[in-house]
């Protein structure tokens, strides 16, 4: 069964922040975009497949479907696993794992899902089965129909390839960009991150306004496929147009290892030309030479890090600091508990949806420019 000229690609985004990956999709004029649970679907090509991965900076894997059948019974998936043209998509000389999903079918067991479609790839096809392989099949079942994709990203897309030193509690990457997305940052403004940690949100805001591609560094599952062509990635990669942004970019922290890591992650992401990140305490924060722009600030909530009592004075400093001496700002503020949001003081809009990270649901509180 050959995949039609336009197939379905699944874009994989951060739980609760569908909305704002769609957005960015549309931006890079995906055809076909529709926002569903979990993510955006598109219409597109295998070189479609590979733009996604190398432009979108808010996706977490991107997902080709391959093929799709009606199965009622494991009898019957053995035999159209079997069938499948595995050649089409696979290499024989590269490992594969499956993995599988069943809701409300009469299959519902998804070890034996695994079974019977890595057996299949594996005695029919010739391919080898891998628990750690890095290309991975994709058998979801739900309402007896089984949806075969496969995973060409690989590592999740937060791992943008230079992003060696993380301090506590990390920010994923894709949710930073898609919590700069709903502040309004476009890469025209700069940006001052007072609690930055590894520099997650700066580097992101000045990838952004470089224009740097987010995979540009990376190397993806996709490039172990049949379908792959390494002449017309390197073109693809290559029509890139990097820019000098018009602003710069602040980080600080009190940790002076967090700031060592920050400038080093800066300098592999080829952004430390207009990034600068300094050693100080909120109570040192001033606003940088040049028009507004966005404050954003991922703090310490508590559940995360350590006892949550001592952050309200933290909180509430943070939000003195920013009230006195930011006006025309925009603040951004990522937190678990609107109560320390609150402590700020700061005029936040109603708030965006929660999204899980790390197994806590954060939320993104705004504001308009300050007073």
């Amino acid at each position: 069964m050959a995949l039609a000229p336009d197939f379905d690609i699944f874009l994989m985004a951060p739980p609760g922040l569908e909305a704002a990956l769609y957005d960015e999709v549309r931006q890079h004029r995906f055809k076909a975009a529709r926002q569903v649970a979990g993510g955006v679907m598109v219409k597109g090509t295998w070189k479609d497949v590979w733009r996604a991965n190398l432009v979108l900076r808010g996706c977490g894997h991107v997902l080709a479907r391959i093929g799709s059948f009606r199965v009622m019974h494991l009898a019957q998936l053995d035999r159209l696993a079997r069938e499948f043209a595995w050649g089409q998509v696979l290499r024989k000389d590269v490992p594969v794992r499956v993995e599988a999903s069943c809701a409300r079918s009469k299959i519902y067991h998804s070890g034996a899902v695994v079974q019977r479609i890595a057996r299949a790839i594996a005695e029919e096809f010739g391919a080898a089965i891998d628990d750690d392989a890095g290309v991975i099949v994709k058998a979801r079942i739900e309402d007896d129909l089984c949806t075969l994709s496969i995973d060409s990203s690989g590592a999740s897309l937060h791992k943008r390839g230079h992003k060696e030193g993380v301090g506590k509690a990390p920010l994923r990457e894709t949710l930073a960009a898609l919590f700069l997305r709903q502040c309004g940052f476009t890469g025209e403004e700069p940006v001052v991150d007072p609690m930055c940690g590894s520099g997650t949100f700066v580097i992101e805001a000045a990838e952004i306004a470089a224009s740097l591609d987010p995979g540009r560094t990376r190397a993806f599952a996709f490039e172990k496929l049949a379908t792959f062509d390494a002449k017309l990635w390197a073109e693809m990669k290559a029509r890139s147009r990097p820019r000098v942004p018009p602003v710069r970019f602040f980080g600080s922290d009190r940790d002076a290892g967090a700031i060592r890591m920050a400038r080093q992650n800066a300098e592999r992401a080829g952004v430390s030309a207009f990034t600068e990140f300094k050693q100080q305490s909120v109570s040192d924060l001033v606003p940088p030479q040049g028009p507004p722009g966005l404050v954003i600030v991922n703090p310490p909530y508590g559940t995360r890090i350590g006892d949550r009592k001592p952050l309200f004075a933290l909180y509430g400093a943070l939000g003195q600091v920013l009230k006195q001496r930011f006006s025309g700002w925009r603040v951004g503020l990522v937190t678990t508990d609107a109560s320390l949001a609150r402590a700020t003081g700061l005029p936040f809009l109603p708030p965006q949806p929660p999204v899980l990270h790390g197994g806590l649901r954060v939320t993104l509180h705004r504001t308009s420019p300050l007073p």
